[in-house]
């Protein structure tokens, strides 16, 4: 069974705080971590780690449904994700091994990041660029980007 995304945004702020207790997680943060997550994660596990799909909005991959819990925020912590996803009345999110390896190879190589090199690095790749074929660099967006594409894309990194 997948995850949501609120779920796996807690699990991820968590262990960015034991690992950089120093540095806040923006909300633009967040949401590259968790695109990047599901990403490889449908490369390495072969399988989604959430059924929502990211829309290529300006500055991005962007969850909609995840946009607005943190709309009117700059930052978030995993108590914050910890509130939200009570209140939606889903458990913590406990990670199989291998969900666990994939989120931790993420924030590994990705938490130590700025959001706007994260947002850059995007702009740079297939799936954002594909979903936005058609927009103006700062004209909003719902293209989806779809999961097909971000396992083509980063398989062919792999």
């Amino acid at each position: 069974m997948t995850a949501r995304p609120i779920q796996i945004a807690e699990y991820i702020l968590s262990e960015c705080k034991k690992r950089w207790p120093e540095q806040a997680v923006s909300t633009m943060k967040l949401q590259k971590l968790l695109y990047y997550a599901q990403a490889w994660s449908l490369v390495w596990d072969s399988t989604e780690l959430f059924e929502e799909d990211f829309q290529a909005w300006a500055n991005g991959p962007v969850l909609p449904e995840l946009y607005q819990m943190h709309r009117g925020r700059y930052k978030v912590d995993d108590q914050w994700a910890a509130a939200h996803r009570e209140a939606s009345g889903f458990p913590p999110f406990i990670p199989s091994t291998e969900q666990g390896e994939t989120l931790d190879s993420v924030i590994e190589f990705y938490g130590p990041r700025s959001a706007q090199w994260l947002s850059d690095l995007t702009h740079k790749e297939q799936p954002w660029i594909e979903a936005r074929r058609d927009c103006g660099p700062l004209e909003r967006s719902n293209e989806v980007i779809t999961k097909d594409s971000m396992y083509e894309y980063y398989d062919s990194l792999a």
